[in-house]
């Protein structure tokens, strides 16, 4: 019988079960995917610990890329033996699972599993931040906090190609050199400057005109103090934790915008969902986007994958094999 990584219960990687799962048949309407390459995103961590409270037990996990092995009734636009990978759908720490054929993405040759594994998900939300919730145009300033994270890369890199000029937070001397060779042109070692000040400095007093977040609390409200006037705060993720309730009469000094992303939101129309993946293969098929997979983790091992991108000890892509 095919394995998946369940969770029967919230609280911390030791939940994570490696066990035998029955998949019936394809219904009408879905596929059958034998996973080749699963990705690995914060937002598991927040589904596994309730964050994001999800029906349990659950198998977690959003984005994979696989083969078809069976359709269901009335599936027409995809058959058995094509490639192809999903993102954002829960339910990919396994070998094989059935899916919703329309939210299946064709995958164009010229892209490796890993490299679709460890972009879907992170690249889908870096193009849904910089082309809707803020689209971002040539010759302004960003900045990009968790730079050297997985979708803190593909935001430097997509906004460089955009004409940005991006600034962005790391955590180490390490993960500064591995931005700057990512389109970040200003890495900030946030541990051992203000980052308020370093973003004053370069921009000489202006601001940015965005800071995307998927930090959370232990920045947001220092970003305030680093947009220029009309500038834009968009909120993407909690790594730090839940951003606190304030007062709106902050946003006043510089008639500030701030939005709260969700790439669900994004794709939830199939033409969406395609329009976004297409452009995302674009960008890295012409090699304006590369794709880092920096870390593989057999499926049996999800408990030190989580452990690993936890503690931050990750960047860049890291990806499950089953």
């Amino acid at each position: 019988m095919p394995k998946a990584v369940r969770i029967h219960a919230l609280g911390g990687p030791e939940v994570l079960k490696l066990e035998e799962i029955a998949v019936p048949d394809p219904s009408a309407g879905e596929l059958r995917l034998r996973h080749r390459v699963i990705g690995l995103n914060y937002i598991d961590i927040y589904h596994r610990t309730g964050v994001y409270p999800i029906k349990l037990p659950a198998v977690i996990g959003s984005e994979a890329v696989g083969v078809v092995e069976a359709v269901g009734a009335g599936v027409v636009e995809f058959k058995p033996g094509d490639r192809v990978t999903y993102a954002p759908v829960i339910g990919a720490y396994c070998e094989i699972r059935n899916l919703p054929a329309d939210r299946a993405i064709p995958v164009p040759d010229g892209i490796t599993d890993e490299e679709v594994a460890g972009m879907m998900l992170k690249g889908m939300t870096a193009r849904s931040l910089l082309r809707r919730a803020y689209p971002v145009k040539k010759g302004e300033v960003i900045l990009v906090h968790a730079a050297a994270g997985g979708v803190g890369l593909l935001l430097c890199q997509w906004a460089k190609s955009l004409g940005a000029t991006v600034l962005g937070t790391v955590g180490s001397e390490e993960k500064a050199a591995l931005a700057a060779a990512n389109g970040c042109d200003h890495p900030i070692l946030y541990r051992k400057v203000d980052f308020i000040a370093a973003v004053n400095d370069v921009t000489k007093g202006g601001g940015v005109q965005a800071v995307f977040d998927g930090v959370g609390k232990d920045t947001f409200l220092k970003s305030l103090e680093c947009i220029a006037p009309f500038g834009t705060i968009v909120s993407y993720g909690q790594a730090s934790g839940r951003v606190e309730p304030f007062d709106v009469v902050l946003l006043r000094e510089k008639a500030a915008y701030v939005t709260r992303a969700s790439l669900a939101i994004h794709v939830t129309k199939r033409a969406d969902l395609l329009a976004t993946a297409n452009d995302l293969f674009d960008v890295v098929m012409r090699g304006a986007v590369k794709i880092a997979v920096r870390r593989r983790y057999a499926l049996s091992d999800a408990m030190s994958a989580h452990r690993d991108l936890e503690g931050r000890n990750t960047d860049g892509s890291s990806v499950l094999i089953p």
